[in-house]
């Protein structure tokens, strides 16, 4: 793989279950070395498509499927719907906060998270090892954006932020939240948090990771008007 006249090792992994898709397969394509390049490339890598996963950086690439489709958010042209707004409204006794390090408090929040939300994922059942494993990285700069009720912890966005020649760019890499709170939407209500915070330090870009259509999860980020898609090497524009 080329990018900026600097070539990059990559490899392809071999099929294995789809995380999203039941009965269908996937490959990765995955870059080699990440703790020598990925600090350098990684905001080139994913304006084509790439995502990271502790260290490694990947991107799919399946033969018989192109479901997987990188999605982010013009922060400046972001405008809130009706029921955005009224879900800010809704959590308005809520608090947001930044950090710059992960809290001790967050890996039992992760884990209640994982067991009673994504118990059919490729994540449970969840240890500490495997969280350490999947939220640090050497390479990479994260800030980890905190909602409160009161004292209590209640949702942790991990939001990796870099800059490229075209700006700089947040990346939503993950965020779990207390299943107790289903009211208050907080998937949702920690996006539009992250796109108010993005606002406040001028990025440019909040990426939001994957979407595909035909999976129920995922189907919030188009909620997120406009936005735009990486579709067969080019990013198109949505309003839905």
């Amino acid at each position: 793989m080329s990018t900026q006249s600097t070539s990059l090792n990559v490899g392809i992994t071999k099929p294995f279950p789809c995380s999203y898709l039941e009965g269908q397969q996937e490959t990765l394509v995955m870059l080699v070395e990440p703790e020598t390049n990925a600090k350098t490339y990684y905001p080139t890598l994913l304006e084509n498509g790439f995502r990271r996963s502790g260290d490694q950086v990947y991107r799919p690439h399946c033969e018989t499927c192109q479901a997987c489709q990188s999605l982010r958010v013009s922060v400046k042209n972001f405008t809130k719907s009706r029921s955005q707004k009224r879900l800010i409204n809704k959590n308005k006794a809520l608090t947001v906060k930044m950090a710059k390090k992960a809290g001790e408090q967050y890996f039992e929040l992760y884990q209640r998270y994982i067991n009673q939300i994504h118990s059919d994922g490729p994540m449970f059942p969840t240890s500490k090892a495997q969280y350490d494993d999947f939220i640090n990285s050497q390479w990479n700069d994260a800030v980890f954006i905190e909602i409160y009720d009161q004292a209590k912890l209640i949702a942790v966005s991990i939001t990796d932020q870099m800059t490229s020649p075209k700006g700089k760019m947040w990346s939503a890499f993950y965020c779990f939240y207390d299943p107790d709170y289903p009211a208050n939407s907080l998937g949702k209500f920690a996006v539009l948090s992250q796109l108010k915070l993005a606002i406040e330090h001028n990025i440019d870009d909040l990426y939001l990771g994957y979407y595909i259509e035909s999976c129920q999860k995922m189907n919030y980020k188009t909620q997120f008007n406009p936005h735009q898609r990486f579709i067969d090497g080019e990013w198109k524009n949505f309003n839905r």
